[in-house]
């Protein structure tokens, strides 16, 4: 063994001494990788809860972590915490249907159909509740009805709970696709991200489109520019240049021709040629990712009638099925889901006040006042 000189201590060898910088040096970088990783995730979550607009924390949350591969973990969650709809009773005193006694002991509808509407909306429960499935005229335009909407129970088993079909008269409104600042997203869109109040003239009423582009299984189009594919056979929302708006399956029964303003795809038909598709009681997805086809959630979607006019549907507790059977009941030949789940499902009305078709809507009635995450679609008085 090697001895020091007297009054002298060895040193220790160089390379243990290299080793040990070395050793700090790769621990130094592994905590700043540590640091940026949080840091990343950190930054990224507190501008998407910072943005603009009137989207809920959660629904901000569930969009950023489906933006970044997570959508996995926001699925399991939504299932875990999903509770079946109560089986039976009546609608709650604060809903159209509050406090209504049966038709049978009641007499006749309160509303029904005039020269200028369709006539009354079949209920699905019996028997039915005084007013059930009659048209009430939410909104004139030269005195005449232009928007009513048709108040009913979606099913005879979950009689608690109470959807909106809203009829809208397409001679005396013209309807509009808005993009959102998240889809289609980007900059230079025709058309606002929002219906401030300098954006108001002549408007009736505003509503949801479809799903998130990345799982609409389609495209969106407006006034010649792109953002994902147009694919053939999806079902399609189509805007006229003159403000018409019809449903169709993609270059089937919808096509792009000059006169087209506007396209919003989402999933397939519901309703085709008047009959509901078949296997939409499949639990595959195909209209709910999320929670599957035949879950009860809130649910929209749009369709028309043979006759021209067009028909939107919202309310809780529905199924893909019960979704169609509504569309279905309300004339429709053709039809589509739109968006699904509380945060993104929204009728708006505006004169003589914003207020939502539904009082148990969850979004604000002033979602559209400042700019919109998700495109949308407003109503016009021709």
């Amino acid at each position: 063994m090697t001895q020091a000189p007297p009054g002298r201590r060895l040193v220790p060898p160089a390379p243990a001494v290299r080793s040990s910088r070395g050793a700090r040096r790769v621990l130094t970088v592994a905590a700043g990788v540590a640091v940026v990783l949080l840091l990343f995730p950190a930054v990224s979550i507190g501008r998407v809860l910072s943005a603009p607009g009137t989207d809920s924390v959660s629904a901000r949350l569930s969009e950023w972590a489906r933006d970044h591969r997570l959508g996995g973990a926001v699925t399991w969650l939504e299932r875990r915490t999903y509770r079946p709809p109560k089986v039976g009773g009546t609608p709650p005193a604060t809903s159209p249907l509050g406090g209504q006694r049966t038709a049978s002991s009641a007499g006749p509808p309160a509303a029904v159909a005039g020269p200028a509407l369709p006539l009354p909306v079949r209920p699905l429960a019996t028997p039915a509740l005084s007013g059930e499935g009659g048209w009430h005229v939410l909104t004139r335009v030269s005195g005449r009805p232009a928007i009513a909407a048709a108040y009913l129970r979606p099913d005879a088993i979950h009689t608690s709970y109470v959807a909106g079909v809203v009829w809208i008269n397409p001679r005396l409104v013209s309807a509009q696709l808005h993009p959102g600042t998240l889809d289609p997203g980007g900059t230079g869109w025709a058309g606002s991200t929002s219906l401030s109040a300098g954006r108001r003239a002549g408007l009736l009423a505003a509503f949801n489109s479809g799903f998130r582009l990345t799982a609409s299984h389609g495209g969106f189009y407006l006034a010649g520019r792109h953002a994902g594919h147009l694919r053939p056979g999806a079902a399609s929302m189509v805007f006229g240049r003159n403000g018409s708006l019809t449903v169709g399956t993609w270059n089937r029964d919808v096509r792009l021709t000059p006169d087209v303003l506007a396209v919003r795809q989402n999933l397939a038909l519901l309703v085709e040629g008047g009959r509901i598709t078949p296997g939409v009681d499949s639990d595959a997805g195909v209209w709910g990712a999320t929670l599957g086809n035949a879950k009860y959630v809130w649910r929209s979607g749009i369709g028309v009638r043979r006759d021209g006019g067009v028909v939107y549907v919202a309310g809780n507790r529905l199924t893909a099925r019960s979704l169609a059977e509504l569309l279905l009941r309300g004339g429709c030949t053709r039809a589509m889901e739109l968006d699904i789940n509380p945060a993104w499902t929204s009728f708006i009305l505006y004169p003589p006040k914003e207020r939502n078709l539904l009082p148990d809507m969850q979004g604000s009635p002033r979602r559209y006042d400042t700019v919109s995450s998700r495109d949308f679609v407003a109503l016009y008085a021709r």
